[in-house]
């Protein structure tokens, strides 16, 4: 009886791989985290929520964009339900070159409310810092129109306007073009494709695991690591047997029975030879 030890080498070799396994779902866990949660809306919605996580792929990511007029220099920055800026909250900021960096909310993350169409998402951070003279002294608000561009993955933030030449309700609005809000394509492929991929993967998985578990745990070398080697050898007499079965005949033929005529002709006996009855 042949006893197989476990060796330093195989041992080694097991816990680096269970090392590796633990450190692919540590990464796919933290790829799996939902950040636009830390936007809060207006009225939780499921409806809003949904649209909301559309815009995974753009958080965690600070937008900006400078503007010159005459003397006045801006410059704007944005964040998907994080902080653009210095201050704590604050999704959509404006910084005053001209007044010593001052900075100044357009919009908070902890207001929002999220709009989606087929190909489109309109994000609103509302709360800002209040007007000084304009709009009723009202809280400033951004919209932020974020448009499907299958091209760009993160686009250029753009200015549009700043509507502040009425009584209430005004607003910011700035464009974005993003592939995160394009909706899915369907599927090309057909039937038969997606079963020779589904196949492959699990012939991949079955060579893959069965490899190491023979390499690792069994300890085999050479062509014995290949899984179920001696299954596989097989096939091939296997398979010969079973054509043998089905398409083969089981013996021998016989030949029928043909028709004899009757001859014409006595037919000449034998003749009988008493010889040796005769006595010598």
């Amino acid at each position: 009886m042949k006893v197989s030890m476990s060796t330093p080498h195989t041992a080694t070799s097991v816990r680096l791989l269970v090392l590796a396994v633990q450190l692919v779902l540590l990464v796919c866990g933290s790829q799996a985290s939902n950040d636009t949660k830390r936007c809060k809306l207006f009225s939780e919605s499921p409806a809003e929520r949904k649209v909301l996580s559309l815009l995974e792929p753009l958080t965690n990511k600070t937008f900006s964009v400078a503007t010159t007029s005459g003397k006045e220099s801006y410059t704007y920055q944005f964040q998907v339900c994080g902080d653009a800026g210095k201050t704590v909250g604050a999704g959509l900021v404006q910084i005053d070159h001209t007044e010593k960096e001052s900075e100044t909310v357009l919009g908070l993350y902890t207001a929002t409310q999220a709009i989606g169409g087929s190909d489109w998402v309109m994000l609103i951070y509302s709360n800002g810092t209040k007007y000084d003279g304009h709009c009723s002294k009202e809280m400033r608000k951004a919209i932020v129109m974020i448009s499907c561009n299958r091209g760009v993955e993160m686009g250029k933030l753009e200015v549009v306007l700043e509507e502040r030449e009425r009584d209430r309700d005004c607003f910011y609005l700035f464009e974005l073009d993003s592939s995160a809000v394009c909706p899915a394509l369907p599927s090309q492929l057909s039937a038969g494709s997606i079963i020779l991929i589904i196949g492959f993967v699990l012939l991949s998985v079955y060579l893959i695991c069965g490899f190491l578990y023979q390499r690792l745990i069994v300890g085999a070398k050479g062509v014995q690591q290949f899984p179920n080697y001696v299954f596989w050898t097989q096939v091939g007499n296997l398979a010969a047997d079973g054509c043998n079965f089905v398409c083969r005949t089981q013996g021998p033929e016989e030949e029928p029975p043909t028709y004899r005529g009757v001859s014409t002709e006595p037919e000449e006996q034998p003749e009988e030879r008493d010889d040796h009855l005769l006595p010598m």
